[in-house]
């Protein structure tokens, strides 16, 4: 039976749309960035040397209003099913901040909450970082006497409608850029014939991460961090070529490297991606930020600035899709997930929705999962997880 034929969010009274947060002007900047880099010793000048790319755009995040539209859509989507639970957004970095949203829903009466976390994939800062927040929150609220139990769904990298949207907007790039070309989708051959134009590569781009967080992301999964975005690439590739009716080359690449020269990242970076591209003779490209489900700063700084510039530079061509932001057939897919996670936990068997060669991952992360280095642990309680003796469990297992 799919979660979407049965609409009730019980037993949960709330949930809660968790994301990273951003600034809302330029004195909100530095005080920011001392929030991520909490505990890292990070000086303020080398923060305000990071918050460039902020002041940018005026030091002003996109990410605030594309969760206030995200929250509207949900709301409405529920709505629209007959689900009157409230949805409510919370951040781990920036105002309105993970606790004082916990604190508000439990004191307007919820006592079991499911998150819904604004990032797709599972690895340290896309999962487990978020669940270290909430443990964190948790623990801070119960020493004032206020007791919640928080639940997450699952990762959602390969749910139906997150690959969906995405063939929509990478297919809808191509329109754009062959229109641009003039010619439609097709062109000339030497007799004076018809034929499918070639497709322009695709570039897949996602956020980077150190090497031993990607290691550390496969424990537990046995499928790694970059091994979700290339199963899910493949897919979203795949149909695009069926929609329009030709091979589609494609690759990964990633943004928004940092940290010190000497610690090893995942490779390559999109700008240098697209120079081997144009150097192998492509005229054009069509990039996609696959990694993201909104505009944010390094979709709009890393890729339509930085990596703009390199195209430019070059002379190729490059078209960037859209990230799936509040597409219907997203915004439904998560719904369905919020669905299927309370019937699971009412002990109903709902269909677990997924595609690709990975199968739906597990909505209870094992202990050892997603760690900042595989192997290492850090110490810190993480909420939303299985208890350490717990039984190892398959992915497609609650």
């Amino acid at each position: 039976m799919r979660a979407s034929d049965m609409p009730s969010l019980s037993p949960y009274d709330a949930v809660l749309l968790l994301s990273f947060g951003g600034p809302e002007k330029p004195e909100d900047v530095v005080p920011f960035l001392r929030n991520v880099t909490a505990g890292r010793g990070i000086p303020d000048e080398r923060l305000a040397e990071v918050g460039e790319h902020y002041y940018h755009f005026g030091g002003r995040s996109p990410i605030n209003d594309q969760n206030k539209a995200l929250l509207a859509a949900l709301r409405e989507d529920l709505a629209g099913r007959g689900v009157d639970t409230p949805v409510v957004w919370g951040n781990r970095n920036w105002d309105p901040f993970l606790t004082d949203a916990l604190r508000e829903l439990h004191d307007s009466g919820a006592r079991r909450v499911l998150t819904l976390v604004t990032s797709a994939y599972g690895s340290y800062s896309g999962c487990r970082q978020y669940r270290e927040n909430i443990a964190a929150s948790l623990a801070a609220l119960a020493a004032e006497g206020r007791e919640l139990e928080v639940d997450k769904v699952r990762a959602y990298f390969n749910h139906p409608g997150f690959v969906a949207a995405n063939v929509e907007a990478v297919t809808a790039a191509y329109e754009r850029l062959d229109a641009a070309a003039g010619d439609g989708d097709s062109a000339a051959d030497a007799d004076g014939g018809r034929r499918p134009r070639p497709a322009a590569p695709l570039v897949f781009v996602t956020h980077s991460i150190p090497t031993p967080m990607e290691v550390g992301s496969g424990v537990e999964t046995a499928a790694s961090y970059s091994a979700q975005h290339l199963d899910v690439a493949g897919l979203v590739a795949q149909q695009v070529g069926e929609r329009l009716g030709r091979p589609v080359p494609w690759e990964l690449a990633y943004c928004s490297r940092s940290g010190t020269p000497v610690t090893p990242w995942l490779e390559p970076d999109v700008s240098r991606t697209l120079t081997a591209l144009h150097a192998d003779g492509a005229a054009a490209a069509v990039v996609a930020p696959i990694g993201f489900i909104s505009d944010h700063m390094e979709v709009i700084y890393d890729l339509d600035v930085e990596a703009r510039e390199t195209a430019d530079e070059l002379g190729l061509r490059m078209e960037r899709a859209a990230t799936v932001g509040t597409a219907p057939e997203f915004v439904a897919g998560l719904v369905d997930l919020l669905l299927e996670r309370a019937a699971t936990v009412r002990g109903d068997v709902p269909e677990r929705a997924a595609v690709g060669a990975l199968g739906p991952w597990r909505d209870v992360c094992r202990p050892g999962c997603c760690r900042l280095r595989a192997g290492v642990d850090s110490g810190v309680p993480a909420a939303c997880q299985a208890p350490d003796d717990a039984p190892a469990v398959t992915r497609a297992a609650v």
